[in-house]
């Protein structure tokens, strides 16, 4: 089974966290984590961030970044969301 968690956090106290499963097995890595991002925004009702090529980099090393709010169009109320993949098939 996948399952990303996901974050936000301000004033280094978290505020909302959702984990999401998702064992579609057509799906490979990469549309698992882009779909299970997509339902934490849903639920937190925030759009979905823009991956930056420091998320990138950091996610590839750590299955694990932070968006700020250079990733968002919208402001945010926030000071980061952060996904972390916690568990892989």
């Amino acid at each position: 089974m996948f399952r990303l968690w996901g974050k936000i956090f301000k004033d280094n106290h978290l505020l909302q966290d959702a984990v999401i499963p998702n064992t579609d097995p057509e799906l490979n890595r990469t549309r698992k984590v882009f779909s299970s991002l997509e339902e934490i925004c849903r639920q937190f009702d925030l759009s979905n961030p823009i991956w930056l090529e420091h998320n990138i980099k950091e996610f590839q090393h750590r299955d694990k970044t932070r968006f700020y709010q250079d990733s968002f169009i919208e402001s945010i109320d926030f000071d980061y969301l952060e996904i972390h993949v916690i568990e892989e098939d």
